[in-house]
């Protein structure tokens, strides 16, 4: 078994799930890199994984359906191409794969992730990125806090695999806020990677309690609030208007 992603769009990553000749996607945006993935290799696409109904992530399912073998799993709701609705504590298989789905609103009402506990690595879409969170579109902030804390109560050696590569802006915004050595010296260390064509993703949890403030294990001073859901919403509020 393996995971590799495909560039997608302008800073979009398509995970694949691999088995011998066969994979899995979350999340193609498009169908086209996959297709060219598909022939240059002699894979066999096996089933599509949706997190929430964007169309940068769901764009290339009902084109990939023509050629694929098995099921669209997505969340509930009007997604085009789904087979298999999911929600939360659904339990699904896909190749070698065994995962449980989370519940996590807030960027979207219907988003959801992917939780391999045997593996320790859950696909979060949308909502927890790289010292960073999705923006709201349609749920609350309340919401979006339940579902980053869902994901934050995961195993600290959980691999994150998020669906944007924004670590770099994220990190800039998280230095205008605090200081901490440990966070500027990771953003040098992820500028000279990214230069050489690497990536960020996949990030650890454990990692992510020290750089990402919105798990709200490593918050700004000056957060104000009577609680977390108060501190979260101040601080995604800033992220907005940066």
């Amino acid at each position: 078994m393996s995971i590799f992603h495909i560039p997608a769009y302008t800073d979009n990553y398509i995970w694949v799930l691999q088995s011998g000749n066969d994979i899995s996607v979350i999340d193609p945006g498009e169908a086209q890199p996959v297709l060219e993935v598909l022939n240059n290799q002699n894979l066999n696409l096996v089933d599509i994984l949706l997190t929430h109904h964007h169309f940068d992530h769901v764009g290339g399912t009902t084109e990939l359906k023509k050629i694929m073998s098995g099921s669209v799993y997505g969340p509930e709701g009007n997604i085009e191409g789904v087979d298999i609705t999911v929600s939360e504590d659904d339990r699904i298989s896909t190749l070698d794969y065994q995962f449980k789905i989370l519940a996590t609103p807030g960027h979207t009402l219907d988003h959801i992730s992917y939780v391999d506990y045997e593996n320790k690595m859950v696909f979060c879409g949308d909502t927890l990125f790289s010292a960073g969170c999705g923006r709201i579109f349609e749920g609350t902030f309340e919401q979006m806090y339940q579902s980053i804390q869902k994901i934050n109560g995961l195993d600290e050696d959980t691999y994150i695999y998020c669906a944007h590569e924004y670590t770099q802006s994220n990190l800039e915004f998280v230095r205008s806020q605090m200081n901490d050595d440990f966070i500027d010296s990771y953003a040098q260390e992820l500028k000279k990677k990214l230069a050489n064509g690497g990536i960020s993703i996949p990030t650890k949890l454990s990692l992510e309690r020290r750089i990402n403030p919105f798990l709200l294990n490593n918050i700004p001073s000056d957060l104000k609030g009577n609680d977390e859901i108060e501190k979260f919403t101040e601080l995604r509020t800033r992220k907005d208007n940066f």
